[in-house]
């Protein structure tokens, strides 16, 4: 899903570039990273993508159902890992999830 949604929420005559990274910063866990150069997310809606069938942008714009990202942030949750997201509007977004070793 999150690479889908970063092929999905790409800027309009732009090739899409993602970066998909993983380290082991913590003894306990890995840290995967996925970063684009889409069309970016303002941080005031940071929280909401989250939640399930919430959507930034109307169905006429960009298809989807409003559950992917809930969808892993509970999967991610249930290994006992966190995700966030970095982003400004027009600047790309970079999620960072981590999973138990």
């Amino acid at each position: 899903n999150l690479i889908a949604n970063a092929l999905k929420f790409r800027k309009p005559q732009q090739p899409p570039h993602i970066r998909i990274s993983c380290d082991d910063r913590q003894p306990s866990h890995w840290y995967f990273s996925i970063q684009d150069n889409g069309i970016g997310i303002a941080p005031e809606f940071f929280g909401r993508i989250f939640m399930i069938f919430k959507k930034l942008h109307s169905r006429q714009d960009y298809e989807g159902t409003g559950i992917g990202l809930a969808l892993c942030k509970t999967i991610i949750e249930q290994h006992q890992g966190q995700i966030t997201v970095d982003s400004a509007p027009g600047q790309g977004a970079t999620f960072t999830f981590s999973l138990l070793k």
